[in-house]
């Protein structure tokens, strides 16, 4: 699969695109069929045919999005495998996103200037407490 570009390279790869078909229950997500294709639009039959499926959760901040990959063979398999495979997608991020709250929870706040040299002999801390 090719990488993607970055924020300074906007440029479309003619050579790793997509025809994009996307199948719906209108209930609980989207399945998205990826079919390679070559610059002209022509099926690409040296690559494969992968499936994308999405769904979200809501959070606090809103709508979550949870995207993950489905190796299927076709739409129907891909729609078995979805539920199984977003409930795992699901749950690895909630535990990424504790994870990310208590790395949050725990950073510590060093005063600007450095530690205070308690011994009575060097500078002193002080200036702005700056958060993580």
């Amino acid at each position: 699969m090719a990488t993607r570009p970055g924020p300074t390279d906007p440029n479309i790869d003619p050579a790793a695109l997509y025809l994009e078909e996307v199948f719906t229950d209108r209930r609980v997500g989207t399945i998205r069929r990826m079919t390679p294709v070559k610059g002209d639009g022509v099926r690409d039959p040296t690559r494969e045919i992968t499936y994308v499926g999405e769904t979200q959760v809501m959070s606090t901040v809103g709508a979550l999005p949870i995207v993950f990959e489905i190796d299927a063979t076709s739409v129907e398999d891909a729609a078995i495998k979805f539920g199984p495979l977003a409930k795992e997608a699901i749950e690895r991020t909630v535990r990424e996103l504790q994870d990310l709250r208590r790395q949050a929870a725990s950073s510590i706040v060093i005063p600007q200037g450095g530690v205070p040299d308690l011994g009575g002999g060097g500078p002193r801390g002080g200036g702005k407490i700056q958060l993580p």
